[in-house]
């Protein structure tokens, strides 16, 4: 080989071809969609090899070899388009065995009539040589069976196209569409400049070869790009693979297509494998039990059905049949589920035995959870209420505000918080006992609570400090019911035992009127207003006790 037969143009696309090969081969995971595709591509690369194999050789007998090679790839294109087609389609599963041969009898009859090529009919030689020839009848047949193929791959890409939601998808088959016209529209110039204008146009080489490059980068991108649904289809796979149910797909005529490893421990059949449902189940104790469900298995195979067997080792196995059907709703196969119900049948018939028993303590369980309710209530209520005064508790307070304090910003609704804690208390409790202070907890809350309205929240902050939510309260408002609590509680006198003692206390009042603010942390938010509260009641306890002071947006006054 001379340098100038590495430069013609039938070589380098030969190269690219391969390196395109490789590279799919190398750098990703050979799936189905990609094995069929690599036969195809391969299929594609012996065209631009023969060609060159023919132009570098002067022997006749290894040009007629080489140019049949080539031929009998371009008769194997066809249907290698359409089985690309199904496999992009995901309808893989209608290649049955009957329907591949049907699809692959045309291409064989032109590929037999490439090899033999009688009396010429299919080509022959110019001046004793391949690398200009003539072509007869039978060529033009194997043209005609390719344009065949070219149709009803078109009429499945449409019609994938048409059916298929997936965006992805959508655009893999329309990539796919363009390769494929990209490689008829080269082949229909290859074949009418160098075949039908042979005598009036210069030969030009490697037309052909070059849409064959190009539609293959359009179907490389198709499944690469595009091809998502393999890396779904790997996943369902392996997922499968590794179910406890076992999971067995047949054909419409009991072929094994599928059987996951669970499906060993429930029946003995492998791919390749006739499934008889009749023979499995009269092998089985007690089969004439299921004798409906093999008479709807055998006589409506378009339906899903269910039973439970139990096997010779006692195991018991529920049975599922899910039908495979088509776009004209025909049985393509069956999925059928082996799942083991071993333990939930033991839990139905314990449950089964205690059913007696548990009929007759019903009334007594109904007293019971009648009780527990109640129980329930109780503790709802202890959990959200201080139990010593029996008012709402600090966590349920921030809960509420929480959501509160939200909405009223939302919709404008001004609201205010008391923050007040009772004068003198730790002097009280350490002259009168801890007893008389709880009581004066437990009197000064019900003060306070009775000159509320209910949907104000009274909670207790910590040890003799409360704060009380109130919603829809302007400032002139809470001032107003500010001093009323603060002339109820010092109104109240509490018995000791020896003599009344009088109870006041000092309060800090803040009114949310800002309405422009962006909140974006609530927390946040909450703190600082308890903080300019908690300022203002510092400061009425820190002026002489027993008054209220209002918490301005800085600060109190």
């Amino acid at each position: 080989m001379n340098a100038l037969g590495l430069l013609r143009p039938d070589f380098l696309l030969f190269i690219c071809l391969f390196l395109l090969f490789v590279g799919v081969i190398a750098f990703n995971r050979i799936t189905q969609t990609y094995k069929v595709y690599l036969a195809f591509h391969f299929l594609m690369m012996l065209w631009p090899l023969g060609q060159f194999a023919v132009s570098i050789t002067g022997y006749p007998e290894y040009q007629s070899l080489f140019i049949r090679l080539s031929f009998v790839a371009v008769g194997l294109i066809g249907p290698g388009w359409l089985f690309f087609v199904l496999f992009l389609t995901q309808r893989s599963s209608w290649l049955k065995p009957k329907r591949v041969a049907a699809i692959l009898a045309p291409s064989l009859v032109s590929v037999v009539c490439v090899i033999w090529n009688p009396n010429h009919l299919f080509l022959k030689p110019y001046d004793g040589q391949y690398a200009t020839r003539d072509y007869g009848p039978l060529f033009w047949l194997l043209t005609f069976i390719q344009l065949g193929y070219l149709f009803v791959t078109l009429i499945n890409m449409f019609h994938g196209l048409r059916n298929d939601s997936s965006v992805n998808r959508r655009k893999q088959l329309a990539t796919t569409l363009i390769g494929m016209f990209v490689l008829t529209g080269f082949a229909v110039l290859d074949l009418l400049v160098n075949v039908l204008l042979r005598g009036s146009l210069p030969v030009i080489p490697g037309l052909m070869s070059l849409g064959i490059l190009l539609s293959d980068c359009c179907f490389i991108l198709a499944i690469y790009r595009y091809g998502m649904f393999d890396i779904l289809s790997m996943a369902q796979q392996n997922m499968i693979e590794h179910m406890s149910m076992g999971i067995v797909v047949i054909d419409e005529d009991g072929k094994v297509l599928e059987a996951n490893r669970a499906a060993a421990s429930f029946v003995q059949v492998g791919k390749g494998d006739s499934f008889e449902m009749e023979k499995f189940l009269a092998q089985l104790p007690g089969h004439e039990e299921v004798s409906e469900f093999l008479y709807r298995y055998r006589h409506y195979p378009q339906e899903r059905m269910q039973t439970e067997i139990t096997l010779q080792d006692s195991r018991h196995v529920s049975i599922q049949i899910s039908p495979v059907l088509d776009d004209t709703k025909s049985v393509l196969g069956r999925i059928i589920t082996f799942h083991d119900v071993s333990e939930l049948r033991k839990l139905v018939d314990e449950m089964n035995r205690k059913n007696e028993a548990l009929h007759e303590r019903n009334l007594e369980l109904i007293a019971i959870q009648e009780e527990l309710y109640r129980v329930n209530q109780k503790l709802e209520q202890m959990a959200i209420t201080d139990g010593l005064t029996g008012c709402y508790n600090r966590r349920f307070l921030m809960q509420q505000l929480e959501h509160e304090v939200l909405l009223n910003l939302r919709y404008r609704i001004p609201f205010s918080i008391f923050l007040f804690d009772i004068d003198f208390f730790k002097q009280i409790n350490d002259q009168y006992g801890h007893l008389i202070g709880d009581e004066v907890l437990r009197q000064t809350v019900d003060t306070v609570k009775a000159n509320l309205r209910r949907t104000d929240i009274l909670a207790r902050y910590g040890g003799e400090e409360f704060t009380v939510y109130l919603p829809h309260t302007t400032q002139e408002q809470a001032e107003l019911l500010a001093d009323r609590i603060m002339r109820s509680v010092a109104d109240n006198r509490v018995e000791t035992g020896r003599d009344k003692i009088g109870i006041t206390i000092s309060m800090g009042i803040v009114t949310e009127v800002d309405f422009e603010q962006q909140v974006e942390d609530v927390k946040e938010y909450l703190r600082g207003l308890f903080s300019r509260v908690d300022s203002a009641l510092y400061r009425a306890k820190h002026e002489g006790r027993n008054r209220v002071v209002i918490a301005s947006a800085n600060g109190a006054h």
